[in-house]
């Protein structure tokens, strides 16, 4: 899937989730980093494809990117796995732990949901691409929907552009029938 598609799938999810659960007085901080981190999360597990949007942003991104690529084992390998998804959150919540004396203010359990909440939203969005995940490393077998890989989608073709509308639906149509559930939340920041 292209970036553009996990970061709709990650918010999609984060606001589902948000919008489900008990509303919680949060910070206005709290949120907005949340957010990000949801973001961040989306787009994590391609850190080991060189030509990806988060290294094109960087100076030395492709350098970096081709190196971290060949550390980790390629595209679609120990990042997209639950093992990666474990060693990712370790990692970002370490990262929380470091910061938080700066960021008191800040909720870092509800910023290191938001995170991995993108993280596995990447990670379902990729099991329906012809690639396939390999949840399971070091098994090495890549689990995909539907079973029959021909019926799967290719990155960046019509079907993965109706995905995207079909998820911009989800998120007005979801947004406008919990709109009381919404403003609620928003009440909660503060």
């Amino acid at each position: 899937m292209m970036a553009r598609t996990h970061d709709l799938a990650a918010i999609t999810a984060y606001g589902y989730v948000v919008l489900t659960q008990p509303v919680r007085m949060v910070t206005v901080t709290t949120a907005l980093i949340a957010v990000v981190a949801n973001q961040i999360g989306g787009i994590a597990p391609d850190i080991d494809q060189p030509t990806a949007p988060f290294w094109r942003n960087l100076p030395v991104g492709g350098y970096l990117g081709k190196l971290i690529d060949k550390m980790l084992g390629g595209h679609r390998f120990i990042t997209h796995s639950l093992i990666g998804l474990a060693i990712f959150g370790l990692g970002f919540m370490a990262l929380l732990n470091l910061f938080h004396p700066i960021m008191p203010a800040v909720d870092i359990h509800i910023v290191w949901w938001a995170f991995i909440i993108g993280m596995i939203s990447h990670l379902i969005m990729d099991t329906f691409t012809k690639e396939g995940v390999p949840w399971l490393l070091p098994i090495p077998f890549k689990f995909g929907l539907p079973p029959i890989k021909s019926l799967r989608v290719t990155t960046g073709k019509w079907v993965e552009k109706s995905i995207f509308v079909g998820l911009l639906a989800v998120d007005l149509w979801y947004c406008s029938s919990h709109y009381t559930q919404l403003v609620n939340v928003f009440h909660h920041i503060r």
